[in-house]
């Protein structure tokens, strides 16, 4: 069976640094796939472990110039720590390489552009000067995109480091030269072009710095799920309560929980009660009453009150490790509009340092003299303005901020994939029971049969007789009784009646309560309630007749109703485009009766949960992509089927396991707010591929000098390290947009009126 594996890469810098570490793992014998992401610097190896482990990987990677961390890092508080130091770390070191660059850069272009600042002292021209100035910043401040071009000569491969390290060599050599053997040079017309070295290495060491801090804030999402967990935990042992690390709790371990306090693992309450803000795991705001029995979740905050509950499930099996673990696998995944992206950065550097090269034949024997100088600036522009940092980032980006922002929201993508397909999804097709209903029965109707005799009599009788019953029609109108507060008599002699109902004896006469059989067998008059029963049956729901002391008393209603936000979010997927449909085993008048309600036209009803998949196999016949979402065991088949399966997260874990995208919160807004975020994202990530390619397709021709011929332009290798710089920057803070999605507007216009 295949292992598993994500490891942090270090020395990724662009695209082509992803398809090199990619094929270095993949050519290993044993590895099935590798997928390494630029933005996460993480690879996720998939391999036998009985043919390869992790030393293996880490050669192959080390061999083609990158370095694979020892093991995989685990998620929690102490490797965070590590993480964020390490990132904090390099943010420093670029930092002070950035304040050095300036500050040697600023005097270099100042003398060296005499034409701009003819303020200048003579002595800022002087060509040692500049060399002093300048070698620093080619050496040190450089120095990684050096290692990185020798890196890259050994292994015979490019990368952005090529680019750089070539265009700023020429430029910093060539000014030597000059510098050294200046009446050779002078003589052809030569001039040095130290400021042009400097300022490009600054502005590139600039652009990584900030790109480094944008690229950092993609991945917050994850670290405020991680914070969640507290470090220690108030277990009581037999010496009493002891506060011991999270990680020593083990399951069945009782621990205390005080206001305030977050919960250290998942368990159930023993003892006491409170109200748990949940927020951070499901985005529902109000918090949920708890009381022995209920289920608590670690991460989740206790408001009110102090309780004990025992822990069911720690480490990595707690919701909230789950959850970390969901997100971290769909940020560190591709999705497939990204392999356009993938494939041009494979052969782009390649690309363009033959393009470089051609600027630089063409120019020396074409271009205005001196030649050899106009023919230098061109091609070092085109090396320096053609870096595919944006094409790498473009897509990465986007998607760890879009799964990070939806799990802080209620909605767990598991894969870039699985966004991207939700986005061109046309059809959704709801699961009744449990998905667009609540799951449960209640009471719907109360109809009374005498005059003189109120809806909260009937319910008194009709709960009083149901009090011992374990079926949930007899709990639901047990539970409206206790919701209405009223007071039940006494019953005795209570009766099951097989098929037909319960009998039960009250101080004022025997109480009947089921369904017709029952009455018409022990000889109650119930005419004159027939039609309105037939009449609710006709909506799905379920009847019940009440007699008393021998004469009809009343009907009771029963349904599992509509949740209360199912019809605002499938008039909110309707005004989206999609069209909405139901999928159910339920009968078909029951089934219409809902749909009807939540203002669904298609129904599919009595379908077997066996033919479930069958039925959403022949709506994706159409051409149409389908996404199901459902809750239950039998949801499974049909949830794997879909396009995109969603699953409640009220519901089974086979469901959750099995679909696409969970919804924490088990509303069925949520569907909607993964239909929007999915959107939103492609549409950003479309306007950063848009941008990327752009970018290049536009700047590197006028860095080659194809405009000088008609309109005299050319780029500055300057100009272009700065556009560079933008280029990836803007890529990642247009991802940073992602951050400030939320919820449709539509859907909270105004609550539904389901019944």
């Amino acid at each position: 069976m295949a292992e598993r594996l994500t490891l942090p890469v270090r020395g990724l810098h662009c695209a082509a640094c992803v398809d090199k570490v990619e094929g270095a793992l993949t050519r290993v014998p044993g590895v099935e796939t590798a997928a390494v992401n630029l933005a996460t610097e993480r690879a996720t190896v998939a391999f036998d472990p009985a043919r390869v482990d992790v030393g293996a990987l880490q050669a192959a990677v080390a061999a083609a110039g990158y370095e694979l961390a020892p093991a995989p890092a685990p998620r929690g508080g102490e490797a965070e720590d590590r993480e964020r130091t390490g990132r904090e770390r390099e943010q420093r070191r670029l930092r002070r390489r950035v304040v050095v660059g300036a500050l040697l850069s600023a005097p270099l272009l100042v003398g060296g552009m005499p034409e701009i600042f003819s303020w200048a002292p003579a002595w800022l021209r002087d060509p040692w000067l500049q060399l002093v100035l300048a070698t620093p910043v080619q050496l040190w401040v450089g120095a990684s995109f050096h290692a990185g071009f020798l890196r890259d000569l050994r292994y015979r491969s490019a990368s952005m480091s090529t680019l750089v390290s070539l265009g700023t060599n020429a430029a910093y050599l060539f000014s030597v030269a000059v510098t050294l053997w200046p009446h050779v040079f002078h003589a052809a017309g030569a001039m040095t072009y130290y400021e042009t070295a400097a300022v490009v290495i600054t502005l590139v060491v600039l652009g990584r710095w900030l790109e480094l801090r944008a690229r950092g804030r993609t991945s917050e999402a994850i670290r405020r799920l991680v914070s969640l967990a507290p470090r220690t935990a108030r277990v009581l042992r037999a010496g009493g309560e002891a506060d011991v690390p999270t990680g020593e709790v083990v399951v069945g371990d009782l621990i205390r929980v005080r206001p305030g306090e977050r919960l250290p693992v998942d368990g159930t309450v023993v003892d006491g009660a409170s109200t748990v803000d949940e927020s951070m795991l499901t985005g529902e705001s109000v918090p949920v009453e708890k009381a022995p029995g209920a289920a608590v979740s670690g991460g989740t905050i206790n408001r009110t009150g102090s309780f004990v509950f025992r822990a069911t499930r720690v480490g990595s099996e707690t919701t909230l490790a789950r959850i970390v673990a969901l997100v971290e696998e769909a940020q560190g995944s591709r999705a497939p509009i990204q392999r356009l992206a993938d494939r041009v950065a494979a052969v782009f550097v390649p690309i363009v340092l033959v393009v470089a090269a051609l600027t630089f034949a063409g120019w020396w024997r074409l271009g205005p003299e001196p030649a050899l100088l106009f023919a230098l600036t061109n091609a070092v522009a085109v090396l320096v303005i053609a870096c595919p940092c944006a094409m790498g980032l473009a897509t990465p980006t986007a998607i760890m901020v879009a799964t990070g922002r939806g799990a802080e929201h209620g909605v767990l993508i598991r894969s870039a994939a699985a966004l991207e397909r939700l986005h061109a999804v046309r059809t959704i097709v709801f699961d009744k029971t449990g998905t667009l209903t609540v799951g449960r029965p209640v009471v719907t109707d109360v109809i009374v049969a005498e005059h003189g005799t109120s809806e909260s009599d009937v319910l008194a009788l009709a709960a009083a007789a149901e009090q011992g019953s374990e079926h949930s029609i007899g709990e639901a109108i047990v539970a409206r009784a206790k919701e209405r507060g009223v007071a039940l008599p006494a019953v005795a002699e209570f009766v099951t009646v097989p098929g037909q109902g319960v009998d039960a004896l009250a101080p004022d006469g025997r109480v009947l309560l089921g369904n017709r059989a029952l009455m018409e067998a022990r000889g109650v008059e119930i005419d004159a309630l027939v039609p309105r029963a037939s009449a609710l049956a006709a909506e799905g729901k379920t009847v019940v007749y009440l007699a008393f002391a021998g004469r009809a008393f009343g009907l009771v209603a029963v349904a599992d109703v509509l949740k209360p936000d199912a019809a605002t979010a499938v008039a909110a997927l309707r005004r989206r485009g999609l069209e909405v449909a139901m999928l159910t085993g339920d009968h078909r008048a029951t089934a219409l009766a809902i749909a009807r309600h939540a203002g669904i036209e298609r129904v599919l009803a009595e379908v077997p949960p066996e033919a479930k998949a069958r039925e959403i196999a022949a709506l994706q016949a159409g051409g149409r992509g389908v996404a199901m979402v459902g809750d239950g065991i039998n949801d499974a088949p049909a949830l794997a089927q879909a396009d995109v399966g969603i699953a409640m997260g009220s519901g089974t874990d086979v469901a959750i396991e099995a679909a696409d995208v969970t919804l924490m919160r088990g509303d069925v807004a949520g569907v909607v707010d993964a239909v929007d975020l999915s959107r939103r994202t492609i549409r950003i990530v479309k306007q950063n591929l848009a941008w990327a390619f752009g970018y290049n397709v536009v700047l590197i021709p006028v860095a080659a000098g194809l405009l000088y011929p008609v309109w005299g332009i050319t780029l500055s290798p300057i100009l272009a390290g700065a556009a560079m710089a933008f280029s990836s920057v803007s890529v990642v803070t247009n991802s940073l947009r992602l951050k400030h999605w939320r919820s449709g507007d539509d859907l909270r216009e105004a609550p539904a009126h389901g019944r």
